[in-house]
C-alpha cells in the first residue's frame, strides 16, 4: 500500500469514527428516554438503566456502521476532490480503479468490524439483555411493594399494601387469590415480609387470617393464623417458557442449532445466518458506492451534488432490498442465497462507476453522438 493509499484510508477512518459516534449518540438518546422512564417507574435503579443501555449499544452500532461508512467515503472522496488532490492524481496518469483502493480497504475493515459485531459480540450483548429482563421480570420486590394501591400482578390475583417501612415490613396486607374459581382465597395480615429462599419468593405473612370460598357447598372457612409462608413466585412470571432466541446466540453455536432445530424453524434460522453474513458485506458495497459515485463528475461550479445524491438514492435503494428478500427466506429457505443480493447489486454498481469514470472520452463522445442525432 502506498503513502497515499494509507494517508486516504486514515482519513476514512478518522471520519468514520466520527461519525458512527455521532449517529449512535442520536439514537442512544432517542432510546434511553423511553428506556429510563420503563426502568424508573418499574422501580429500578440508576445502575439497572446505565446497564440497559451499555448492552443495547452493539445493536446502535449494527444499525450505524452501514450509515457511517457511506457518509465518511463520501465525505472524503469530495474533500479530497474539491483540495485537488484526486486532481493531480488523474493528471499523473492513476486510474479510478488505482484511487478506489482505499475506499475498498476501507469497506473490507468496515466489513470485518460488522463481522466480529454480528457474530459475536451482538450475540452476547443480546443473550446478558435478556437474562437482566428476566430478572428484572421476577423481581417482585419492585412489582409489588406499592402502598395504597390494589396491583394485579396476575390474572385473578389482587394484592394491596397499606404501608411499608423503611425497613421492608410491610403492613395491613391484603392478597386476593382468584386463580381456582372452585376455591378463591383471600388473605390478610397485620405485617408481612418478602423473604427471598433460592428461587423462590415467599411472603411471610404475620397475625393473620385466610378467608377460603368452597363454591361448591357455599361454605366459608377461616382460618387465623400467627405467621404463614405463601410462596408467591408464580406472580412475578406466569409466561410459559419462549423457544430459544437465535438472535442470542453467537455464530458457531447458531450453526449447532440448525442441526437439530425443528423443520418450522428452518425459515428464521436460514434468514438470521445468511444475515449476519451480509450485514458483513454490504459495508464494502456501500464505500466503494460512495466513492465510485463521486468520480463520475467532472470540475463543476455546483460542485458535487448531483452525484451524492446519486449515491444517496442508490444506498436507499440497497437497504429497501432486504426486507422483501428476508419474507422470502423466510418462507422458502433455499432462497438464502437472495440475502446478499443488495450486496451483490451494490458491488455491480460500484464497479460499473469506476469503469464509466474510467473512459471518460467514451461518455463524452456518446454524449456529443446523441445530441448531433
Amino acid at each position: 500500500m502506498s503513502r497515499f493509499d494509507r494517508y486516504v484510508l486514515s482519513q476514512y477512518l478518522l471520519f468514520f469514527g466520527f461519525f458512527a459516534l455521532v449517529l449512535v449518540a442520536v439514537f442512544w438518546v432517542n432510546r434511553a428516554v423511553v428506556l429510563f422512564d420503563r426502568l424508573i417507574a418499574d422501580g429500578q435503579s440508576a445502575l439497572v438503566f446505565l446497564e440497559f443501555s451499555a448492552l443495547a449499544l452493539p445493536n446502535l452500532i449494527r444499525l450505524v456502521i452501514p450509515v457511517a461508512v457511506f457518509i465518511s467515503a463520501v465525505w472524503v472522496t469530495n474533500r479530497l476532490n474539491s483540495e485537488s488532490e484526486l486532481t493531480v492524481l488523474k493528471a499523473t496518469g492513476t486510474s479510478p480503479w488505482q484511487m478506489a483502493r482505499p475506499a475498498i480497504t476501507f469497506g473490507l475493515v468496515a466489513a470485518l468490524m460488522m463481522s466480529v459485531l454480528t457474530h459475536f459480540l451482538l450475540p452476547a450483548s443480546l443473550a446478558r439483555l435478556d437474562i437482566r429482563e428476566s430478572e428484572v421480570a421476577r423481581n417482585v420486590t419492585a412489582r409489588l411493594l406499592t402502598e395504597g394501591n390494589f396491583l394485579h400482578p396476575a390474572t385473578g390475583v389482587a394484592f394491596f399494601i397499606r404501608q411499608i417501612d423503611d425497613d421492608g415490613t410491610l403492613n395491613d396486607v391484603f392478597l386476593s387469590d382468584m386463580r381456582d374459581p372452585l376455591r378463591p382465597t383471600v388473605y390478610t395480615a397485620t405485617k408481612s415480609f418478602l423473604v427471598q429462599n433460592g428461587g423462590a419468593t415467599h411472603l411471610v405473612m404475620v397475625d393473620g387470617m385466610a378467608q377460603t370460598m368452597d363454591t361448591g357447598t357455599r361454605r366459608l372457612s377461616t382460618t387465623s393464623f400467627e405467621d404463614f409462608s405463601h410462596d408467591i413466585s408464580a406472580l412475578a412470571n406466569t409466561g410459559d417458557p419462549s423457544p430459544v432466541a437465535i438472535e442470542a446466540l453467537p455464530t458457531p453455536a447458531l450453526l449447532k442449532y440448525i442441526t437439530t432445530a425443528a423443520p418450522d424453524r428452518a425459515g428464521t434460522l436460514a434468514e438470521e445466518l445468511h444475515l449476519r453474513f451480509a450485514r458483513a458485506t454490504v459495508c464494502l458495497a456501500v464505500a466503494l458506492i460512495g466513492f465510485s459515485s463521486l468520480m463520475l463528475g467532472g470540475f463543476s461550479r455546483l460542485g458535487v451534488w448531483r452525484q451524492s445524491l446519486l449515491a444517496f438514492v442508490l444506498l436507499i435503494f440497497i437497504e429497501a432490498l432486504r426486507s422483501p428478500l428476508s419474507e422470502l427466506v423466510l418462507e422458502d429457505p433455499s432462497l438464502w442465497p437472495l440475502m446478499y443480493l443488495p450486496t451483490l447489486a451494490g458491488l455491480l454498481i460500484g464497479l460499473g462507476f469506476l469503469q464509466m469514470a474510467a473512459r471518460p472520452l467514451v461518455r463524452r463522445r456518446s454524449a456529443a453522438q446523441e445530441t448531433r442525432a
